[in-house]
């Protein structure tokens, strides 16, 4: 484990369903910490100093708030794996529709919103070919706003949408046991089943595509994606875009007005 990564030096380790959880009060990055673990090994912590979304956003980790990591093995061709990032997010989306939430959505690649607040947020590294780091955020109790204030209005919790929310290691347990199996449904070679999941689920097809490397913006409809999990856009002239992850900085839902 690097040093840097933990803040208090002694886990708490508990065994879950096939995983090893090592538990923290307080870390920079539960990601950053699984970095060096084994597959199957999972991380929670009670704080996160130095979370981090996709791109490298800050993502605010106060108390309350349920920020695990899971390494997860990806042996053979990498291209294999292209949507474990999809399969992550239908795993988080499955758990929380499951608590009662049935309107609960996945927004391209990584976020699951309830209307158009944001509930959690997924980002997967590869920090070596064998093995990825799943990293789970999910806002239980916790109000990052107070934090950021930016965030008013753009955030939800589970505290403010269920009379009862979940214990903590009853959540850690589901989430756990949902990534295992969309990660099997992986290995044996389904991905095209979790394709045709995803592309029947996908919400607010009007989408506002800006491109990495300050390329520009395309507006247009979404069509879903393709078996590399790369976004199918057809633009206002009706031309298809395929546009992989990398070459993607952010996906935004138009709304009517």
């Amino acid at each position: 484990m690097p040093p840097e990564s933990v803040i208090t030096q002694e886990p708490d380790l508990r065994a879950v369903d096939g995983w090893m959880l090592h538990e923290f009060a307080e870390v920079t990055s539960t990601n950053s910490l699984a970095a060096h673990l084994p597959p199957w090994t999972a991380v929670r912590a009670g704080v996160q100093t130095a979370g981090r979304g996709r791109t490298n956003r800050q993502w605010i980790s106060d108390e309350e708030g349920l920020w695990l990591s899971a390494v997860v093995p990806t042996p053979g061709d990498i291209a294999a794996w292209s949507l474990l990032p999809l399969a992550a997010g239908w795993a988080v989306l499955s758990v929380v529709r499951g608590l009662g939430l049935p309107d609960a959505r996945l927004r391209w690649p990584n976020d699951i919103l309830v209307g158009r607040r944001k509930l959690a947020g997924i980002l997967v590294d590869r920090f070596s070919p064998e093995v990825a780091v799943v990293g789970i955020g999910l806002n239980v109790a916790n109000h990052p706003e107070e934090t950021d204030p930016e965030l008013t209005g753009e955030v939800t919790c589970l505290a403010d949408l269920l009379p009862h929310p979940p214990l903590f290691h009853a959540l850690i347990v589901q989430l756990l046991a949902a990534l295992t199996g969309e990660h099997h449904r992986l290995e044996s070679g389904n991905a095209g089943g979790l394709c045709r999941d995803l592309n029947g689920a996908w919400c607010h097809r009007q989408v506002q595509v800006t491109l990495a490397g300050g390329r520009g913006a395309i507006n247009g409809h979404l069509d879903g994606i393709d078996p590399s999990g790369a976004l199918l856009v057809r633009d206002a002239a009706g031309e298809m875009r395929v546009l992989p992850a990398h070459r993607v900085e952010r996906l935004r839902e138009v709304f009517p007005i």
